[in-house]
């Protein structure tokens, strides 16, 4: 298949075009379910009340909620009038809201009242004092000079924030034709997208993402799933991050599918919407699967409409994998690859690939995508089969990092390459194992170890429900392994019982010196286990 040359709000269009009556979105929580049609209108709409608002083409617009259907709507009008959305993670507090928004120049915050207890609003009087006396729509800030404009999703009256239906208001001054001026002014290759990877290292940097890059990815995704306008995408993701506004929103719509909106991952919740809506397709990343499945209720709820859905966001255990074929149905639930940098996915597994490669690999690299493994000490490609970095190459790679050249030079290279910092293997089949992040490897008194190795071993376990595996200092070895281990409820183990279980069935330098059980892991919003906090937690552990 040929790459698309289209807009995200062209893309809207053209499915509104075909599928008028397909419901592109539906809110369960809520009871809120709206058509192609309906779509297409709300985003136009919209789209004329941020130009009404005096936000220019190429201007960046900062979002800060949870799955609203304010953030969705917010997305596709954006992508009809040209404004960059750069996404905030909901996990945010005053320090990182501050660098977002001075490090993206954003002139405008979209935000929700608060998030799990947290205030928003609390937290952005502290970052921007000045918002409280100022006029709305003229924000002076000395901290940040380019934000102009707060808009609440809600109706309260907060002094200098616009309140959601003062900006729906603005599209009453804005014509049709000034709207359809900016459409056709849009090009594919403009920057629609800012996000900020999820910051497991340093500051976070902003990913410059453009129409091209999202739509065409987007579109290769729900391909290989198999999507049409009579499947029914459930998404529990946060939209903040490429797995929520990319492999989900917008592979959907990009295939006039339905999408069924949780607001904020709850089991519970995932479960009654899949079973409500006949949901056919659920994404997720591997810890909210293992929820669902673990969930005491799991059984009294009917998920047999599932037959797809992407697992990703962090590797996929291959026991969890099965369970989700076996126990939920969907049969044909695929494994997605990549990194926000490639807009986000280089691999995937497709629907009829064999159990075997669906659940111990991440596929194949999509069409139109490169991708080459290579030592990265000399930069050489590796012998197949040998593990090695993962570089990629093609029209996903991002178009940089906002107003940072020297981060970018280090992550593409001269040719074009994107250096993932992924170790991985190709098979003689093409498919690709990702084993790890290079600096997740463990040099253990001289031999590497991939701690996901380890983990896939461990899940075997009859009464391990989750764990993760990473290296501490060690006087001796230089480094040895720490594993940390959830429990099945109810299950009862000891660290000897674990080691037992591990001997004569993996080599003894492979079997880790440390084992703690847990109840959960430090994560990222997006459901990433951060795995540099289980190893600063590991070292003070085994007291190196």
């Amino acid at each position: 298949m040929a790459l698309l040359n289209q807009t995200v709000g062209q893309v809207v269009r053209e499915k509104a075009r075909q599928f008028p009556d397909v419901e592109a979105y539906v809110y369960p929580e809520h009871g809120i379910r709206k058509t192609y049609r309906e779509f297409d209108a709300e985003t136009d709409r919209l789209a004329k009340a941020f130009i009404g608002m005096g936000i220019e083409k190429g201007e960046h617009v900062a979002i800060w909620s949870d799955n609203k259907r304010e953030w969705f709507l917010s997305q596709f009008a954006t992508g009809k009038m040209g404004a960059v959305l750069v996404t905030v993670n909901t996990n945010y507090q005053a320090s990182e809201l501050e660098y977002l928004l001075r490090q993206s120049d954003a002139t405008t915050l979209i935000l929700d009242e608060s998030f799990k207890g947290t205030s928003y609003i609390d937290i952005v009087r502290k970052v921007c004092p000045e918002s409280s006396g100022s006029q709305k729509g003229d924000i002076r800030s000395g901290k940040l000079p380019k934000l102009k404009r707060i808009i609440l999703m809600t109706e309260s009256d907060e002094p200098g924030m616009f309140k959601w239906s003062e900006l729906e208001a603005m599209a009453d001054g804005v014509s049709d034709e000034t709207l359809e001026e900016r459409f056709n002014s849009l090009d594919p290759d403009d920057v629609i997208n800012i996000q900020y990877t999820s910051g497991t290292t340093g500051f976070p940097k902003g990913v410059m993402l453009t129409h091209n890059n999202v739509v065409n990815n987007a579109q290769l995704i729900g391909d290989y799933m198999k999507l049409t306008e009579k499947d029914r995408l459930c998404i529990p993701v946060p939209f903040f991050h490429c797995f929520g506004c990319v492999l989900s929103t917008l592979t959907a719509v990009t295939h006039a599918s339905t999408c069924v909106i949780v607001e904020q991952f709850k089991p519970l919740t995932v479960l009654q919407a899949v079973q409500d809506e006949k949901c056919t397709a659920l994404n997720g990343v591997p810890t909210m699967f293992i929820a669902e499945l673990e969930h005491p209720e799991f059984k009294n709820f009917d998920t047999s409409s599932l037959r797809t859905g992407i697992m990703a966001g962090s590797t996929c255990p291959i026991e969890v994998m099965k369970k989700v074929i076996h126990d939920m149905g969907a049969d044909e639930i695929t494994i997605c690859y990549g990194q926000t940098e490639s807009s986000p996915v280089i691999t995937q597994t497709r629907t009829d690939d064999p159990i075997e490669k669906r659940v111990s690999t991440v596929g194949k690299p999509h069409p139109h995508v490169e991708v080459k493994i290579i030592d990265p000490a000399t930069g050489e490609n590796v012998p197949q089969g040998m593990p090695g970095e993962l570089c990629t190459r093609g029209y996903h790679v991002m178009k940089g990092y906002y107003n940072n050249e020297d981060a970018t030079r280090e992550a593409i290279d001269p040719d074009g390459w994107l250096h993932t910092g992924d170790i991985a293997i190709m098979d003689e089949d093409g498919y690709i194992d990702v084993t790890g992040r290079i600096k997740d490897m463990v040099i253990r008194g001289g031999e590497n170890i991939y701690p996901r190795e380890i983990e896939e071993f461990l899940y075997t376990h009859p009464a391990v429900s989750d764990v993760q595996v990473v290296g501490v200092p060690d006087p001796k070895y230089g480094e040895e392994l720490m594993a940390w281990i959830i429990l099945k409820q109810g299950a009862e183990e000891t660290e000897e019982t674990i080691r037992e279980f591990c001997k004569g069935k993996i080599s003894y330098h492979k079997i880790p010196r440390y084992i703690e059980f847990t109840s959960e892991y430090p994560m990222t919003a997006s459901g990433k286990i951060q795995k540099f906090k289980l190893r600063e937690m590991s070292e003070q552990r085994a007291e190196v």
